[in-house]
């Protein structure tokens, strides 16, 4: 569930998906448009999707038709396309952020939901997600979003915030590569005022008194997402109150009075690959010199070499056949990761239900799931000591769910066990919300007039007509036809979440 993106990351997945921020890339290697949640359930539909994908680009075709008739031509072609591949899912954060960053911080945006900022400043969601916006991120219900693309090349820059009380907030702070690398928040850092330095790859100064350091950046640029719980439309007032108090400040300017922040939108311009084939190779050569990698992947970063990829590579410079194999494993290789998304072998089943593993948000070197399941999914994920999302799309019978009337019911003392709060929201097959007569979108342990069952239980309808007046206020309507499925939020989970002890319950279809 998006965080990214949105909320993040069947997202995740879930596709966070603002795989068309990586539009450069989606246009020259995709031509499916096909919905997650569709695909979820078929996955033998995505069989012979690398050949669909690079039919689409007849460059890639070109480069891609000699080994899909089993004929091998030129052995550096080949050996570009074996290594690209496994060039391309190491990079694809790298790709996937370049776009992200030149769309936000360059462009006009494309709806009021689409975050747009200079470098350094905050760009504030204004209103909750509904059914109008239509950009299939599988958003949230719960909370107003805050993002900023910081550069900490230079210097630190201090993120500061007001007492939040009670609230639940935080700022999940994420490297170029998808990986989480520390937290500001009701979880991390308590909810009184504070001011934080975020502090990038070798920097050894001083700080002010009473600003507190986090954790060393990976990167030099980093990407904050921010999310402030919203108790519904009465408390938008409140909470915008709040974000107007979010400060982005970089260190020699910190502490002084009437200041006005210089605005920044001098960021990389990604390659288009729609014209250029190569464009993804060159953009993530790019970013790779401007967010050097860790030294421990050097000796990977050796083998890329040889076929130009690496920080700062000329790949124009390779040989012909290395080129048309590069360009077709940049055609096939986001339909890869698609695919390894979609099968759902990284999560553990329970029930019905998609719990994400323990690594989520910090993948690291597993490459692999930090392209799929971090980066393509939803920009990035939360750890799951921040939060935990779980994605049904079968009910306890393992029938997709559809058209009809459903139950989950919660035994007494089996609701989810949180220390901030749960709810479950439902999407179409598009990853949209649903439009609905009451304009209900998710519910929750926050929502108005639940009604709990004789024995203490609670029981949710999940169904597209009311189930009467009685039983309205636990009803989470669904399409009138077509598939649909649910994500089920859990901020600050107890360890029995986190680990898959504790199981939900699964959603039984009742007519």
């Amino acid at each position: 569930m998006a965080s990214t993106a949105t909320d993040n990351r069947p997202a995740q997945r879930l596709r966070h998906d603002l795989a068309d921020v990586a539009s450069g890339i989606v246009q020259a290697a995709t031509a499916t448009g096909r919905a997650t949640a569709a695909a979820v359930r078929h996955p033998g539909a995505a069989v012979g999707r690398a050949r669909q994908v690079t039919r689409s680009v007849p460059a890639a075709w070109r480069a891609a038709k000699p080994s899909l008739t089993g004929r091998v031509d030129d052995w550096r072609h080949e050996y570009a396309y074996a290594l690209g591949q496994e060039a391309f899912v190491y990079g694809f954060p790298y790709i996937y952020n370049a776009r992200l960053r030149h769309r936000w911080v360059t462009q006009e945006p494309e709806s009021e939901m689409s975050p747009h900022a200079p470098v350094n400043v905050f760009w504030h969601a204004d209103k909750l997600w509904d059914a109008s916006d239509r950009q299939g991120l599988s958003p949230n219900n719960d909370t107003l979003y805050s993002w900023a693309w910081v550069d900490l090349g230079a210097e630190p820059v201090v993120l500061a915030h007001p007492d939040m009380g009670d609230r639940y907030f935080t700022f999940e702070l994420v490297a170029f590569t998808s990986d989480n690398y520390d937290y500001v928040g009701r979880r991390a850092t308590g909810p009184e005022a504070g001011a934080f330095a975020l502090v990038g790859p070798g920097w050894t100064g001083e700080l002010p008194e009473g600003v507190r350091r986090t954790a060393t950046a990976p990167t030099p640029w980093v990407l904050i997402a921010g999310r402030t719980l919203v108790e519904g439309e009465d408390d938008l007032p409140r909470v915008h109150a709040l974000q107007r108090q979010y400060t982005l400040t970089p260190l020699h300017l910190y502490g002084r009075r009437r200041v006005t922040l210089p605005e920044r939108r001098d960021v990389a311009e990604p390659v288009d690959a729609a014209r250029d084939p190569l464009g993804p190779w060159k953009t993530l050569n790019a970013m790779l010199a401007e967010n050097p990698p860790p030294p421990h992947h050097d000796l990977l970063l050796r083998q890329f070499a040889e076929i130009g990829v690496g920080p700062g590579l000329d790949v124009e410079a390779q040989p012909e056949p290395v080129k048309q194999g590069l360009v077709r494993a940049a055609a096939t290789g986001l339909s890869m990761l698609e695919q390894q998304l979609l099968s759902g072998q990284w999560a553990t089943l329970v029930n019905g239900w998609r719990y994400p593993p323990p690594q989520m948000g910090h993948f690291g070197d597993d490459f692999l799931r930090r392209a799929a399941e971090q980066s393509l999914v939803g920009i990035a994920a939360n750890d799951p000591e921040e939060a935990v999302y779980l994605a049904a799309f079968d009910d306890s019978d393992g029938r997709t769910l559809t058209t009809g009337r459903y139950r989950l019911r919660f035994g007494a003392g089996e609701l989810p066990p949180v220390d901030a709060f749960w709810s479950l929201t439902a999407y179409d097959e598009d990853r949209n919300l649903i439009p609905n007569p009451i304009d209900r979108y998710s519910v929750g342990d926050r929502t108005q007039g639940l009604v709990t069952d004789t024995d203490g239980g609670l029981t949710l309808y999940l169904q597209p007509d009311s189930p009467g007046r009685e039983r309205e206020s636990n009803w989470l309507p669904t399409p009138k036809q077509g598939i649909w499925y649910v994500g089920l939020r859990m901020y600050l989970p107890h360890p029995e979440v986190v680990d898959a002890r504790w199981h939900c319950p699964p959603i039984t279809r009742v007519g």
